[in-house]
């Protein structure tokens, strides 16, 4: 039995040590979901300076909790790094399609592929609402191009049918998606079709002045 007390100790060591891990790790996944969502918050604001800062955070925090996760595989995978990859990945696009710059590959975000395509998904759902933003401020051409990107990235991630344990669940994200594109569309015809009247009407009442 002396021997299984050596056993147990040194077990209880390295449970321990993974425990202690983990702990850091979740602490700083959890600042980086936030730093995230504040820098999607100060994306839509047009506070692109603040965005790029707080992005730039995440990553650090991100970082951080990859090398502290790194040695204890049973932690690494256990899901809230993924998460925040995901989040990260969803700024970082968010911020490239606000802005028109080339959308960032994984390699250059260092993230696992699941994440970047969930990522890439969430990213083109927020869209949404700065379509919304665009179309509210008249800017109906901006919303347009858009709408075209986000209609682009869900026509190439649905032909990744691959099994959700590999893909993370990306075909629900998918199915999210589908619908805020055919919300997006409705919206943005019903807006540039108003337009038009207003125009069309606009026209009329100077003929009728001009007589």
């Amino acid at each position: 039995m002396n021997h299984w007390s050596e056993i147990a100790e040194r077990l209880r060591q390295q449970m321990e040590e993974s425990h202690q891990a983990r702990e850091a790790g979740l602490q700083s996944c959890r600042r980086a979901v936030q730093l995230c969502a504040r820098a999607i918050r100060s994306l839509h604001r047009r506070e692109f300076e603040a965005c790029r800062d707080l992005l730039s955070q995440a990553h650090a925090e991100i970082q951080q909790a990859r090398e502290r996760l790194r040695p204890y595989p049973e932690v690494y995978y256990a899901g809230f790094l993924h998460d925040a990859e995901k989040e990260y990945v969803e700024g970082e696009v968010l911020y490239a399609i606000v802005l028109g710059n080339a959308l960032p590959e994984p390699e250059e975000l260092e993230v696992g592929i699941p994440a970047y395509l969930n990522g890439m998904a969430e990213a083109a759902s927020e869209c949404r609402r700065y379509v919304l933003d665009l179309l509210r401020a008249g800017e109906i051409t901006h919303a347009e191009t858009l709408l075209q990107v986000m209609d682009e990235i869900y026509d190439e991630l649905i032909t990744f049918d691959y099994p959700d344990a590999l893909t993370g669940g990306l075909r629900r994200t998918c199915d999210a998606l589908r619908a805020v594109l055919e919300r997006t569309r409705a919206d943005l015809t019903l807006t540039a079709t108003q337009k038009q009247l207003e125009n069309a009407l606009a026209s009329v009442y100077q003929l009728v002045s001009e007589r």
